[in-house]
């Protein structure tokens, strides 16, 4: 959600501010600030607005060669430039960029007003500079005071303070919301997202739970909440700032979908083995006897991650045979789940930061639970706390709405399905048929991508609609789901998906011509029940957007897509539902890279 930058070294530090601020406006923002230091004197900016409004009022005399920088997404407080990081003391000495929700802030804000500090925002993140602002007069050591004054501290923040006392040093902490460090030549660098350093440096380190770090433009040093020096070492980021780039495309979200091809091209690199017709898996850390073990598999994920997961769960029950379902992380959770020994868990994130995700998994692993993490962002926080797993190697995904990341992800389970299966009881024939139909999948894509303008006037003509209903059985209904997610998240239309079988126990009732439903019709065994759901449909007067590998009568319109394998064919049927949820979202002028209200990491609950 949030986004942090923090800088020190010889440069002018606001530019670098700003820039990493743009590179964070993908994750969803209401306002924008940053401070700097300069000859002991802390000078501040906020708006409520955009990061280019920032821009626009920072001063050119606003020097500094070390501050941090904010875009905020509201939780406690409305959006308003009082109200945006960073958030000051009251002695106007220390300033602090947060993200996360301090649990205690109203009994901390309490107390601190009965000490005479008078507080200027709404939010819970001015508890943290009021109270390091304390701190700091006792012990004259930044680091010290954000020691102490997390230990009153109850919640999640990723954080960085700076001191115009000590213009020399920034401290950073971070506990449940990500904080990464970033390696210069004679500089460092702090963020929230990697995204943020990638033009300066590709060497960063992660922050753990509980740690926290004090950088200087010569180096950096990290200990935990107890004061114990940790050891870190930094690791070389794949990814440079040309990924970041949008290619000439008018939106990300249209350079994402276009790059799909490809990106499922690096997922499957490597991890086909044609001698055994296997997925070559290393990540998973489990020998055959260990795989053989699982007795069920359950997969946890928020969003469309969770849409994917019940993807998978279709894939691996039916090359596996082993039982698999799919249930929302943040309801996973909460519910005091039993962990079983004989059960794999596997857990989705893009991020590798979704915080619902990662405090499932942690939760997992304290119960004892094996827990695999498919994730697209190398180092991250549940990469890091999973006992093996998938990367995706589908490059960063700046738009808000995730299409690669998810379409890789089905990929991945397409892959662990293989694997498991073949260690189990696929049958050399039935593994051969999908690494077949695994290798057709790019190119198939691309064949997709040429019906864009077929598929442009399609979203044009149903745009207008208030509302529309979103089918598909079996394989097809995860499909349907993230169909509907899709254009009710950047179209901000109305959509609901429905199993096609429900139909007729409620749902049948919205049915008019006013409402127009997207059918998912794979040709396989279920294609003559679907074909009939059709024709319910019709016999209400609704109007049909079939979305399948044949035309029909039945349907008003059609998109016919390439067929693979029937166990693949989802994947495939969901690449036109991300074109077709893009144009209605442009026809109707929505920002579609930054959809209202959404965040790209959501990293608090």
């Amino acid at each position: 959600m949030c986004g942090i930058v923090a800088y020190v070294g010889p440069k002018d530090a606001a530019p670098i501010l700003l820039e990493g601020l743009q590179r964070l406006e993908y994750r969803g923002y209401d306002s924008a600030g940053l401070a700097v230091v300069n000859a002991k004197s802390l000078k501040t900016r906020k708006v409520k607005g955009r990061v280019a409004d920032l821009a626009a009022a920072v001063p050119a005399k606003f020097k500094g060669t070390i501050g941090i920088g904010h875009t905020r997404w509201a939780t406690h407080g409305a959006p308003s430039d009082v109200n945006a990081h960073p958030h000051i003391d009251q002695e106007q000495r220390i300033a602090v960029v947060h993200n996360g929700i301090i649990e205690n802030a109203d009994e901390l804000r309490r107390r601190l007003e009965g000490e005479g500090v008078k507080f200027e925002s709404e939010t819970d993140s001015e508890v943290l500079s009021q109270l390091i602002g304390r701190m700091v007069k006792e012990t004259e050591s930044l680091r010290e005071a954000v020691l102490r004054a997390l230990k009153s501290v109850v919640g999640t923040y990723g954080i960085a303070v700076i001191d115009e006392q000590r213009p020399g040093e920034i401290v950073v902490a971070r506990n449940g919301s990500p904080i990464v460090l970033g390696l210069g030549e004679k500089e460092m660098f702090a963020a929230s997202d990697v995204a943020a350093l990638i033009r300066y440096t590709r060497q960063v380190v992660h922050l753990e739970d509980g740690e926290l770090a004090v950088i200087k433009a010569d180096g950096f040093n990290t200990f935990t909440s107890d004061a114990r020096e940790t050891a870190k070492e930094p690791f070389t980021v794949d990814w440079d700032a040309g990924h970041y780039d949008n290619g000439g495309y008018e939106h990300y979200l249209l350079k994402e979908i276009s790059e799909q091809p490809d990106t499922v091209a690096r997922t499957l690199r490597g991890r086909i083995d044609d001698r055994f017709h296997i997925a070559h898996l290393g990540g998973l850390n489990m020998d055959a006897r260990e795989t053989r073990s699982f007795r069920r598999v359950k997969i946890i994920g928020c969003g469309s991650a969770y849409y994917s997961g019940q993807m998978g769960a279709q894939l691996i029950e039916e090359l596996a045979r082993i039982p698999a379902d799919a249930e929302p992380a943040s309801e996973f959770r909460y519910r005091s789940p039993v962990v079983e020994p004989d059960t794999l868990y596997v857990a989705i994130s893009q991020s590798g930061e979704t915080y619902d995700t990662l405090a499932a998994v942690q939760e997992l692993k304290r119960k004892g639970g094996r827990v695999l993490g498919i994730v697209n962002t190398v180092g991250s926080a549940i990469a890091r706390e999973t006992d093996g797993g998938i990367y995706l190697h589908a490059g960063p995904e700046v738009s808000v709405a995730s299409t690669k990341a998810f379409i890789s992800t089905a990929v991945a389970f397409a892959l662990l399905a293989l694997h498991l299966g073949r260690v189990r009881d696929l049958s050399p024939a039935d593994g051969r048929r999908i690494c077949e139909g695994l290798r057709r999948l790019p190119e198939q894509i691309k064949e997709i991508l040429t019906l864009e303008d077929r598929i442009k006037e399609l979203a044009k003509k149903y745009a207008d609609a208030p509302g529309m209903m979103f089918v598909g059985r079996v394989r097809g209904y995860p499909v349907a789901r993230e169909g509907a997610q899709k254009l009710k998240e950047i179209s901000y239309v109305h959509a609901e998906a429905y199993p096609a079988s429900e139909l007729k126990h409620g749902p049948l009732a919205l049915i008019s011509p006013e409402l127009p439903t997207v059918a998912i019709v794979p040709d396989d065994e279920l294609l003559d029940k679907n074909l009939t759901t059709l024709g319910e449909i019709r016999a209400r007067h609704g109007r049909i957007l079939m979305v399948g590998h044949r035309t029909s009568e039945a349907a008003d319109d059609c998109i016919v897509v390439p067929k693979n394998q029937v166990e693949l064919d989802p994947i495939l049927l969901t690449i036109p539902l991300q074109l077709f949820a893009y144009h209605a979202a442009v026809a109707l002028d929505r920002d579609v890279d930054r959809p209202r209200n959404l965040a790209k990491s959501v990293t608090v609950e």
